[in-house]
């Protein structure tokens, strides 16, 4: 291969892997679209094997192993995905595999890096000093380096996407594309600009880790903090990436916390896809600069399925408290029985389910003869919690509604 890969080296991959893996759809996101004035459509690289696209380039790159080399077995640096498509195909194969993963990564990801038959191994407390230890481990027992993103082998086999998209639908205005090291934009955006389509390749950072962004433009925008899209939290590049993206990429724009967070929760509850942060990164420019969309025919790459349950249920409870979909109402009173039985009886009568209570009497903040009692309710929008907390205020409560905004 030449330093930059072709749409040939992209039809290679695909004729060998294609039998190994799931041909993913491109769906129409009819509600999403509704919702913010666009045609969404989305490659679902979530429903692979591993819940991801890196199975493509990791298995693409195993396949190039010579006899000698499976037998010294592989090693790969990753916070979850490659690890597990290395994981998945090394095993697959009979190819001995141990994974570097730094000592961050999210449980779901280890469990099933293991389930897959590597052997795991948790080191450092950043990407950076796993990845160190991993070409430690390399030098050490001869084993074969997988690396996520830094090999055209890697960048050929996430390409196929492209192929697959375009076969599926090829009149998109623009195609949002997640960027951690960049081999998938690299492979995606290749496949789109020599088959000559028209389509915008934008690529999608976290704010917390603006890499490829800076490098694009030239900035110095700082990298720092920690992010729910660990699966493109990538501090470094290579090369061969950045060379790719200069060639084939028209843009790239950094995506807030909020905009992930919030990305997620949409396509849970708005579309019933379960993505991960780095999959719902691609959503987030449609959140952030919906106008921008509007009439567009987008399609975004979700990336990847494997959300940790806890974060999962925490980013749809904070969701369900911001739409108000559950309504925490704060009554204060004198500490004097029958208070609160007051309140449920009342809320009895309106048929409102109450899902949490907390009796609030001995924070110093409070006079010692008064108290807060927070009650969690379920309600149906910002509307309905406003007219319950009217009911609450005409009937002499002193109520508010204590739910953080939607950001």
């Amino acid at each position: 291969m030449s330093n930059l890969i072709t749409l040939d080296d992209i039809k290679s991959a695909h004729a060998a892997i294609k039998d190994s893996l799931v041909k993913t759809p491109t769906l129409y996101a009819f509600s999403l679209s509704q919702k913010y004035g666009c045609d969404i459509f989305l490659k679902l690289e979530n429903l692979q094997a591993t819940g991801s696209f890196k199975c493509r380039g990791a298995l693409y790159r195993l396949l190039q192993l010579s006899g000698a080399e499976k037998k010294r077995g592989v090693i790969a640096c990753s916070a979850g995905n490659h690890a597990q498509g290395v994981a998945y195909h090394a095993t697959q194969m009979g190819i001995s595999a141990k994974i570097v993963m730094p000592k961050s990564t999210p449980s779901k990801k280890v469990e099933n890096t293991e389930k897959y038959g590597a052997e795991v191994i948790l080191f450092g407390d950043s990407f950076q000093e796993a990845h160190d230890q991993a070409h430690k481990i390399c030098k050490e027992e001869g084993r074969i380096l997988i690396p996520p993103f830094d090999d055209p082998h890697i960048i050929t086999g996430q390409g196929t996407i492209g192929l697959e998209l375009f076969d599926q639908d090829n009149d998109f205005d623009e195609i949002i594309v997640p960027i951690g090291g960049g081999g998938l934009i690299s492979g995606i955006a290749t496949a789109c600009k020599e088959q000559g389509k028209k389509a915008r390749i934008v690529g999608v950072q976290s704010k917390t880790h603006p890499t490829h962004y800076n490098a694009f433009y030239g900035t110095d925008e700082p990298s720092q903090g920690t992010t729910i899209a660990e699966g493109i939290a990538v501090k470094t590049f290579s090369d061969l990436t950045k060379n790719h993206i200069k060639t084939h990429v028209d843009a790239i724009t950094l995506a807030s916390e909020n905009a992930i967070e919030n990305a997620i929760y949409d396509l849970m509850t708005v579309e019933k896809i379960v993505a991960e942060g780095a999959g719902a990164a691609a959503l987030a420019p449609i959140l952030e600069d919906s106008e921008r969309y509007k009439g567009k025919k987008v399609c975004l790459i979700i990336c990847g399925g494997n959300i940790d349950q806890s974060l999962m249920t925490t980013i749809l409870t904070r969701g369900m408290m911001a739409h108000h979909l559950y309504t925490i109402l704060r009554f204060e009173s004198e500490d004097k029985p029958g208070f609160l039985a007051s309140i449920t009886k009342t809320l009895a009568d309106e048929n409102i389910n109450i899902v949490e209570v907390h009796h609030n009497r001995l924070f110093k903040s409070l006079p010692v003869k008064k108290t807060h009692i927070d009650i969690t309710i379920e309600t149906r929008g910002r509307a309905h919690a406003e007219a319950i907390e009217s009911l609450f205020s005409g009937k002499g409560f002193k109520v508010k509604v204590i739910n953080a905004p939607l950001q």
